[in-house]
């Protein structure tokens, strides 16, 4: 059986995003090739499901009304994206995606370290900073939703890697 993801504690504040005041983190144990930050984020971020997408779709469309941004946003088109989200910053050993907006920020942070010689051990953590009322309301309908698409997505990585072409 492949390893399952889990929750982890998370300290606040967070430098990816120092004012956040919601936040969650979850973690699995990736045996055999070693990966970076960023090529973890790319497999684990940068294709969803249909579900998924479909989700998206729908909270794109409940919240243009309210004058928040959809996801995958990217107003200037200069800034490299994976699946909905936008860069910050990358390393070998972290990835930082995320925007703010005007109910809330938030940061998607993939971490990736060494969990001995054959496995990695790679987390990603949500933090958000909700701004206003909409915001707090906004995490509270999500929040279910996003604890699936987290766990799913972080799933994909226990998967061996396939060769195209």
């Amino acid at each position: 059986m492949p390893p399952r993801p889990h929750a982890v504690p998370v300290n606040l504040p967070n430098p990816a995003l120092p004012l956040a005041d919601w936040a969650d983190c979850y973690e699995l144990l990736v045996p055999g090739q070693a990966t970076t930050a960023i090529s973890a984020a790319k497999r684990a971020l940068g294709d969803f499901p249909a579900w998924v997408r479909a989700l998206m779709w729908l909270r794109n469309v409940i919240v243009s009304p309210f004058g928040l941004k959809g996801s995958g946003a990217c107003p200037d088109g200069k800034v490299q994206m994976i699946g909905f989200f936008p860069v910050i910053s990358q390393s070998s050993e972290r990835a930082v995606l995320g925007f703010d907006d005007t109910h809330l920020d938030f940061r998607i942070v993939i971490d990736v370290r060494q969990a001995g010689e054959l496995a990695q051990r790679v987390s990603v953590t949500t933090l958000v900073r909700r701004k206003i009322l909409l915001g707090k309301i906004y995490i509270a309908v999500i929040t279910p939703f996003h604890r699936l698409i987290v766990k799913t997505m972080l799933a994909r990585l226990a998967r061996p890697v396939t060769a195209v072409g």
